[in-house]
């Protein structure tokens, strides 16, 4: 018998409604597929029904990798990936309009999204982001603007990615069930933003100084970024927090530091 670890975020999702669900929100059939985190295999063996063209599975658990190279041995279509998703080249390893899912650990599944946020080549080779989430994170990952829930996260997603559909997942859909409620996204690449920015990394500076004082008025932390003649272009309101800008706004924020 297997023992998850929490080292590693190890809740496995045993609810073959909510599989189901999930597999269902796109079209597999004849798509490649890329599966982070695939545990024992329950959401793969539905995929795996809907007769995807390729599936890689990408397995940081040494011992759930072997399991899965077993278990998977004959199926000619899949490749097994004893690897840590952060590490993992997704970019070089999937091909164009692949599929991605995954019940992420929760632990490190900010630091997962970022990374599929921050492709070099854009638009992606990837067309949906089928992924698990915190309830919490899920609430950031998808916050309006003037909400508590808005924040980096918020901004740096809305530039690259929209949301197509959210639903939630019970904590007793998991062995070992978690203290926490998640929320499944479906998420599209963006592939033109009216905002051009040169560099994701950019945006992603201006959101860390902006929101490093979150209940703090803008005024301060923006003329880190910006020089007084920016930042008259900007006509803003330099009492108002991060909080009660709008993405758009970000995006000319971080178009200006760009020509500074």
């Amino acid at each position: 018998m297997f023992n998850s670890k929490k080292s590693l975020g190890q809740n496995f999702l045993v609810d073959k409604n909510i599989i189901k669900k999930i597999t269902n929100l796109v079209d597999i059939k004849n798509k490649n597929v890329l599966e982070i985190g695939p545990g024992k295999g329950s959401l793969t063996n539905e995929i795996l029904k809907k007769k995807p063209k390729g599936l890689i599975l990408v397995e940081k658990d040494n011992h759930l990798t072997k399991n899965l190279q077993e278990k998977y041995n004959n199926e000619k279509n899949i490749k097994i990936f004893n690897d840590d998703i952060l590490r993992f080249n997704i970019e070089r390893k999937i091909k164009p309009k692949t599929i991605i899912f995954g019940n992420l650990p929760y632990n490190i599944s900010s630091q997962i999204l970022v990374r599929l946020i921050k492709f070099e080549k854009w638009p992606p080779l990837y067309t949906d982001l089928i992924l698990m989430f915190q309830k919490e994170l899920a609430q950031k990952i998808t916050g309006k603007f003037m909400s508590s829930n808005y924040g980096r996260i918020s901004v740096l997603t809305s530039y690259r990615l929209k949301l197509i559909n959210k639903f939630f997942v019970s904590n007793t859909c998991f062995v070992p069930a978690p203290k926490i409620m998640s929320n499944v996204l479906h998420l599209k690449p963006i592939i033109n933003n009216k905002e051009n920015i040169k560099k994701i990394d950019n945006l992603e500076k201006v959101t860390n100084v902006l929101f490093s004082n979150r209940r703090k008025m803008i005024n301060k932390n923006l003329k880190k970024l910006l020089n007084e003649n920016k930042i008259k272009l900007l006509n803003l309101d330099l009492k108002k927090r991060p909080s009660d800008l709008k993405p758009q706004t970000y995006f000319k924020i971080t178009k200006l530091f760009e020509s500074s």
